[in-house]
């Protein structure tokens, strides 16, 4: 039998940053949801969606000209835009759905956006951006695309976005417009999935975000104290523990320490119980 989702995820994960396939480690986040996905299918998807746009990004264009059409390729001509509708759905944390319906959220229309760039030879990175994943071509001239509105953003458009996100005081830094890296993007797609499930009480398909996130970073303070409580909830004390005292060993100084204390106390009492 071949690895699971899960068990080339992990493979992918224990790779350096450079060589991990994008577009496979967002399908086999997709695949935990879509058991029979077929992963080359949509790995050609993108393959037909460069070969469709090379003609008209032509060779002796300039690149800014050639992000230029691109944009023009698949925001206008192939329709890719953001689900404003049913923003919160899952599926649109799914690269399979995004491909076969043209909707998704800011970063997983930067994932089709890049897995295309990539194909048709132009450097186009992610942008962990508060609040609203961008992408961003990153030659001799940075042109900054918003995926989910197609549009070009200035560095003023994202000032202001900013105040938005964070108040109309917050201090605007280039450091927010830095390439994210592969797995940067990747646990990003996860936590956006783990903050929808928590939302809608489904403890298990959270707890398996959580899973796949602490494959990438597995001594992520936030995710192994919200596992922990994941696993409290689902009275599963034993795992819970285990987390939540590897959180205090890795952050005792936390502002969530003294809480997480007392949830200790609290689990050992509900076990207690069940004994």
């Amino acid at each position: 039998m071949g690895l699971s989702p899960r068990e080339r995820l992990a493979q992918l994960a224990a790779l350096p940053d450079d060589a991990i396939d994008l577009a496979e480690a967002a399908l086999l986040i997709a695949a935990e949801a879509y058991p029979s996905l077929d992963i080359g299918a949509y790995i050609r998807q993108l393959d037909e969606l460069a070969r469709e746009a090379q003609p008209l990004l032509g060779t002796m264009a300039s690149e800014p000209q050639r992000i230029i059409r691109l944009n023009q390729f698949l925001f206008v001509e192939k329709r890719f835009t953001g689900n404003q509708r049913n923003y919160y759905d899952p599926r649109n944390s799914f690269l399979n759905h995004v491909l076969d319906t043209r909707k998704g959220i800011p970063i997983t229309l930067a994932v089709v956006y890049m897995e295309v760039a990539r194909r048709l030879g132009l450097v186009v990175r992610g942008v962990s951006f508060p609040g609203h994943f961008l992408a961003k071509y990153a030659g001799d001239t940075e042109i900054l695309i918003d995926a989910f509105f197609g549009q070009v953003l200035t560095e003023e458009h994202c000032r202001q976005r900013l105040r938005t996100v964070l108040g109309p005081n917050a201090a605007f830094d280039r450091r927010y417009l830095r390439p994210a890296t592969t797995k940067e993007i990747l646990v990003r797609v996860l936590e956006n999935l783990k903050q929808i499930y928590l939302k809608a009480s489904d403890d298990v398909a959270a707890l398996s975000c959580v899973d796949r996130v602490l494959l990438f970073d597995p001594d992520s303070t936030r995710e192994l104290r919200d596992r922990g409580l994941i696993y409290q909830r689902l009275e599963c004390y034993r795992a819970a523990v285990a987390d939540l005292e590897r959180f205090l060993e890795l952050a005792p100084d936390d502002e969530s320490a003294e809480v997480v204390r007392a949830t200790l106390v609290a689990i050992q009492r509900q076990a207690a119980r069940l004994h």
